[in-house]
């Protein structure tokens, strides 16, 4: 029964889907261009809140968990497992109070309604992956912006998604370059459960499945080294999710 409503609701997801990205787009617009980047936020929120209600569709269950563990008014560095394009809502919607900003493929940053335009506009470090100087050109500004502003900065370093779930080994240079140019940020260990399931095999999309977002506690940066902070992360993102 599962498999014969994941095949009849995963198209009526992905329109719904893909009409909030489209009619987003230009409500976008309009809000930096007459209010400028606070009402934009306000609608790449808004939007993404839509995008994950808009699951149920698919009967998921959403849970948010821990983000009362968020220190107030600091720089942020949030440390995440990657599991599908899906991955970003949640940050979005969790972590607004700290205006999130992404490390991101350069690739993503045209092309795509509402998606590439709140990459330009909102903020996040947009990486070419095979020109590491502008790679690390654009983190070390990402870096300054969120020490300066008190924002967030959401990095990947498995550098891909995991198509099964399982964590794969973190990289440090990215977070090694925000550490250095946003030294009074604190480490949250972010651990995103179950939305590799909803792509697993492309389609239908799982039906019915469980999504947890959990931030885990933060972690000390006091006489570590960047190697041992992204190791600490990885292994507490696994303990999380079981695979520890």
């Amino acid at each position: 029964m599962k498999s014969i409503l994941a095949y009849i609701l995963t198209p009526v997801y992905l329109l719904t889907f893909g009409l909030l990205l489209v009619i987003f787009h230009p409500i976008q617009m309009l809000c930096w261009h007459v209010w400028g980047y606070e009402a934009q936020k306000r609608a790449v929120e808004v939007m993404n809140f839509l995008i994950i209600k808009s699951q149920w569709i698919l009967g998921t269950r959403v849970a948010f968990k821990g983000f009362e563990k968020l220190p107030q008014g600091v720089p942020l560095i949030i440390v995440s497992n990657h599991q599908s394009q899906y991955d970003i809502p949640p940050i979005v919607v969790g972590f607004r109070k700290h205006y999130p900003k992404f490390i991101s493929k350069i690739e993503l940053g045209n092309g795509i309604p509402s998606i590439s335009y709140n990459l330009r506009k909102g903020g996040s470090a947009l990486i070419d992956r095979k020109n590491r100087s502008q790679a690390i050109k654009e983190i070390i500004k990402l870096g300054r912006v969120i020490e300066a502003n008190k924002y967030s900065a959401c990095i990947f370093p498995e550098g891909t998604r995991s198509k099964d779930g399982i964590v794969k080994t973190f990289k440090v240079g990215g977070i090694d370059t925000l550490l250095k140019t946003a030294p009074s940020a604190f480490i949250i260990p972010f651990a995103i459960s179950g939305n590799y399931l909803l792509q697993r095999t492309g389609f239908p999309m799982g039906f019915g499945e469980r999504l947890t977002y959990t931030v885990l506690d933060p972690i000390s940066k006091e006489g570590k080294t960047a190697e041992e902070i992204t190791l600490e992360c990885e292994l507490a993102i696994k303990k999380e999710l079981g695979q520890a």
